[in-house]
């Protein structure tokens, strides 16, 4: 197995995060720009867009999570919601990930053909975008996982970390050392996801 290939592998989904990593915030800034920059995206639009938390601007990003799942989540489920969240918390850092709309929207004025796909190959780019960075941080043995509470707290993020209004948010990375490791995962036969055809 290649380094690549075992890079690939060592990538999990961690949740139970802390802060003793061994990057320190330079570093780690230089891995999520580096992701940033050579991240494919269609027609070269470079739409992806990172914000990088760490500190007490991350604690700020989960805190305003929690106040707005308060609304939504029935009373008697709140205690293990706020239990997620302070897990997320308690890592070092948060990576958000963005689209720049704007992009988009200029891509589709331009090549109207193409232009009911230009929105789906932006959110395949920050797809691989988030894979990226994920797997960088797993090389240097930092848990992370990626989560989704857009578009509850899209306006709160924006107007508290004053983001262009163009940026439309599209995950959440909490980030850390790895306090728990992930269960084992169990795989389908790859004879039911792969097809192999030749000549």
């Amino acid at each position: 197995m290649s380094d690549f290939e075992q890079l690939i592998s060592k990538r999990r989904s961690i949740y139970n995060l802390g802060k003793n990593i061994n990057l320190t915030p330079a570093k780690i800034e230089e891995l999520v720009k580096s992701a940033v920059q050579y991240c494919p995206t269609p027609f070269n639009s470079q739409s992806g867009r990172a914000v990088l938390l760490f500190g007490n601007a991350s604690k700020k990003l989960w805190n305003i999570t929690e106040k707005h799942l308060q609304k939504v989540t029935p009373p008697e489920k709140f205690s293990a919601t706020q239990s997620k969240i302070a897990s997320f918390a308690a890592g070092a850092g948060t990576v958000l990930f963005f689209i720049d709309d704007d992009i988009t929207k200029n891509l589709q004025s331009k090549f109207p053909l193409y232009a009911e796909q230009f929105s789906v190959w932006a959110e395949q780019a920050q797809g691989m975008l988030q894979y990226i960075v994920w797997t960088l941080l797993a090389e240097h043995h930092i848990g992370a996982s990626l989560q989704h509470y857009n578009p509850l707290i899209d306006e709160d993020v924006r107007q508290s970390f004053n983001l262009p209004a163009n940026w439309r948010l599209t995950a959440q990375m909490p980030f850390g050392s790895i306090e728990q490791p992930a269960d084992d995962k169990t795989f389908q036969p790859l004879e039911q996801r792969v097809k192999i055809f030749s000549d």
